[in-house]
Formats: C-alpha cells, structure tokens, sequence
C-alpha cells in the first residue's frame, strides 16, 4: 500500500476526517477531539493513531507538561493528494473537452 492509498483509507472513516475538519481550525489535545466528536478518549486515540502512522497529523508533547498531548495537521500528506486529486481532474476535463468536440462535431451529421 502507498502513501495515497494510506490517506485515502485514512479519510475514509468520518470519525477521522472530523479530526481532520477540527485540526484545520487550530491544533487540539486527545481530549478536546474526544469531546467534542462525542467519543470516550480509548477511541479517539485509537482514530489518532491511525492518523499519526499515515502522517496526516502529528504529536507534540506540551513542554510545560507532558501528558498533555497536542495534535496538528501535516502539510505533505494533503499535498500530495491534492496533486492527484489535480491529476484526475486534468483527465477528466480533458476528456470531456474531447467529447464536447466530438459531439459538437458529429451533432449535424446526425440530423440527415
């Protein structure tokens, strides 16, 4: 399995792509996911490791006090799905364009 394919088995899960939506908004700690996605801690840092071992976020201990655990999203991850997310569409603009021609093209030919 690649990276693509890991982020994308990653998202695939709402509980985590509702991390993903609150980590835009600023960084969080375990807690404040859990609360406010409505989950008991256990299962929410159960949806943070997955998300750490695909790369989408990463753990910073607090150094005022380590057992509070703050998480933030990862730039790269996103990049490179947005860059083949930028592919796909590329090839489906492209073949519609192709097919507009072509229907454009042949539109008159079939009226006869």
């Amino acid at each position: 399995m690649n990276d693509l394919d890991r982020t994308l088995a990653a998202l695939a899960d709402p509980t985590r792509r509702g991390v993903i939506d609150l980590l835009r908004k600023k960084p969080r700690r375990a807690g404040e996911l859990a609360e406010a996605l409505e989950m008991t801690p256990p299962a929410m840092s159960r949806h943070l490791r997955v998300l750490r071992s695909t790369g989408l976020v990463e753990e910073e201990i607090d150094a005022e006090d380590a057992r509070v655990h703050v998480y933030t999203l990862r730039k790269e991850p996103f990049r490179a799905l947005r860059r083949w997310l930028d592919d796909v569409e590329a090839f489906w603009s492209l073949e519609l364009a192709s097919f507009k021609e072509y229907a454009e093209r042949t539109r008159g030919k079939n009226k006869r």
